[in-house]
């Protein structure tokens, strides 16, 4: 391959001072935002490409500032390691990268059905890599079908198998002094789910978390938004609307209003435009986010939901 055949890279050399050891880690941390791979372990590479030259620059002043030297250098690389060779560093940090957001997917994929904002966060972490995925690994199109999936999962809910109720809503039901069954890894409908029974049906009531989407219930337990659940997806329903429904709890339009809310969040079909959606949406996150234990984000978002349903109740309508 020629000189002219041969890709023109940017280099940057550079020495920092011993103190404080902090520099170290943080122009590790800027050279891996921007994308660069180190040659040796005071050369760093890009690509030619003026970002890439303003990228360096930067670094340059702040490598300076800080009392270190830096140089950079535009170059072909002539023998030992190939263009080859250096798009294959490039692409293997990439893939890299790509892999943290398909597990991240993945583990999402395990618990979920995941949260708009979880999802958000991925496909905002996929744009930063793909804007510094320079020769186009493959990694990519993994993560780009493991975050399609979990898109799948959140608007086609992955436990619904009745399309229709299990029973007539009309029948009464006696639903005290049970133990309610769900997954663990509580998040919207099940943490409004297990709020509202609590609240309104059964204050009395205990709640079991199991890992599998499946579970044989014993006698005296109910399970909610798992497949084959007693309280699950039914029709267009998210699990809150159906228990909401089928314990005979629609004539609070308070509750209504909180079921739209959950609805959106959980099913995301545009069916409903409330207001407030997507601060109940942030509130759930933040508490998701807080703790990994069950009962305790069932007991923070539960102060919360309190709120709202005074909020709604206050303003005697649903809208």
């Amino acid at each position: 391959m020629s000189n002219d055949d041969a890709t023109l890279w940017l280099a940057l050399l550079h020495q920092l001072p011993a103190k404080p050891p902090y520099l170290r880690v943080k122009l590790w941390r800027r050279l891996q935002a921007i994308g660069a791979v180190p040659l040796k372990n005071a050369v760093h590479l890009l690509p030619r490409a003026p970002e890439a030259e303003a990228a360096f620059r930067d670094l340059m002043k702040e490598i300076t500032a800080s009392g270190g030297e830096a140089t950079l250098i535009e170059a072909h690389l002539l023998a030992g390691q190939s263009d080859g060779d250096v798009r294959l560093l490039f692409d293997t940090a990439r893939d890299a990268d790509y892999d943290e957001i398909a597990q991240s997917a993945r583990r999402l994929l395990d618990t979920g059905p995941a949260s708009g904002p979880d999802i958000a966060r991925l496909h905002k972490r996929l744009e930063e890599i793909g804007r510094i995925d320079f020769f186009g690994a493959h990694g990519r199109q993994e993560a780009e079908a493991a975050l399609a999936e979990l898109e799948r999962q959140r608007y086609r809910h992955p436990d619904v198998r009745r399309t229709e109720p299990s029973s007539d809503p009309s029948e009464p039901l006696d639903l005290t002094g049970r133990i309610w069954i769900t997954r663990s890894g509580v998040h919207v409908d099940r943490i409004a789910c297990a709020w509202l029974i609590r609240r309104f049906i059964d204050p009395e009531a205990r709640f079991k978390f199991v890992d599998s989407r499946n579970h044989e219930p014993a006698e005296g337990e109910l399970r909610f938004d798992m497949v084959d659940a007693e309280f699950t997806h039914e029709g267009d329903r998210c699990s809150f609307e159906t228990l909401l429904l089928r314990a005979g709890l629609t004539d609070d339009p308070a509750l209504v209003a909180i079921g739209e809310i959950i609805h959106e969040l959980d099913i995301g079909d545009g069916r409903f435009a409330r207001p407030e959606t997507p601060g109940v949406g942030a509130m759930l996150s933040g508490v998701c986010a807080s703790t990994d234990d069950d009962l305790q984000r069932i007991a923070s978002a539960s102060e919360a939901l309190n709120q709202f349903h005074a909020f709604f109740s206050n303003r005697k309508t649903d809208r």
